[in-house]
This record gives structure tokens, C-alpha cells and sequence, in this order.
């Protein structure tokens, strides 16, 4: 299921290749992302030291969390092998790629984040996605 959708990424970047990882989460994290209290709206992933982690992600505090000293824009690890991650940025750096989140959704009991490389467009490229949008919607509403 679904829990999150960063649509403004499909719009801003081409997308190159997708990933499914993991999270590292605390409890009432957990829970609040199971009550779609999340925004991923200008989230990106950064690489420090051979781990990757999302920055720029709210995950609103649930709301019979007891602890004080919750942080809602915290960075999280996200959870991959070392082989992977040296395979993503290596692609990253030799293509100049960006590494963004598209998704949060459940599989099974766990939480798990859809990421992906890809490329910052330029104003024409969104401006052509625009016209196509509109050009598929007009063709809908005739059909």
C-alpha cells in the first residue's frame, strides 16, 4: 500500500532507474507512516561515509508519542547493501545523477522507500511534459 507519493519528482526529474530499500525507523515513526503522516516534497538522499540517508522528510509525531525530544526532520539511514550503494554512486558521479525519493509504501510489515537516480530537467523539457499532459487530457475528454 501505498503510503506517500512525491509527485512533484516525476515533474522535476527524469527518472534513469528505481531502487526498493529500506528505512531505519523508530517505533512511533512507524506508525505515524502507517497513518500517512508524511511529506517527501523536496526530500533528496545524501551518501556520507559509505551509508546512504534521507534529509528533508517530516514524519509528523504520532500522536500518543510520549517522547519529548522527537525530532520530525531528522535525517534516516536507509537500508542497502554496500555493493549497491557503490554501484549507485558510481552512476551518480560518471552521470552527474541526483539520488531522490519517489515513495514510501508498506510490504509486509516493514516500511520500505522507492528511490531513484535520475536527472534535473530543464525548463523546456517541463514545459514539452506540461503540453503532453494537456494534449493526453484533451484526447480523454474526446474519447
Amino acid at each position: 500500500m501505498i503510503l506517500q507519493k512525491n509527485k512533484s519528482a516525476y515533474f522535476h526529474f527524469e527518472i534513469i532507474k528505481e531502487y526498493e530499500v529500506g528505512i531505519m525507523l523508530i517505533g512511533s515513526e512507524v506508525k505515524s507512516c502507517r497513518n500517512k503522516h508524511i511529506q517527501i516534497k523536496g526530500a533528496f538522499i545524501r551518501i556520507k561515509d559509505g551509508e546512504m540517508f534521507l534529509k528533508n522528510t517530516h514524519i509528523s509525531r504520532y500522536s500518543y508519542d510520549q517522547n519529548p525530544e522527537y525530532e520530525e526532520d531528522r535525517e534516516r539511514k536507509l537500508l542497502l547493501n554496500k555493493n549497491e550503494i557503490l554501484r549507485i554512486t558510481s552512476k551518480m558521479k560518471s552521470d552527474s545523477l541526483a539520488i531522490i525519493p519517489l515513495s514510501f509504501y508498506t510490504k509486509g510489515p516493514y516500511i520500505k522507500v522507492k528511490i531513484a537516480l535520475a536527472r534535473g530537467k530543464k525548463k523546456y523539457d517541463k514545459r514539452e511534459s506540461i503540453k503532453k499532459r494537456d494534449l493526453n487530457r484533451k484526447l480523454a475528454v474526446h474519447i
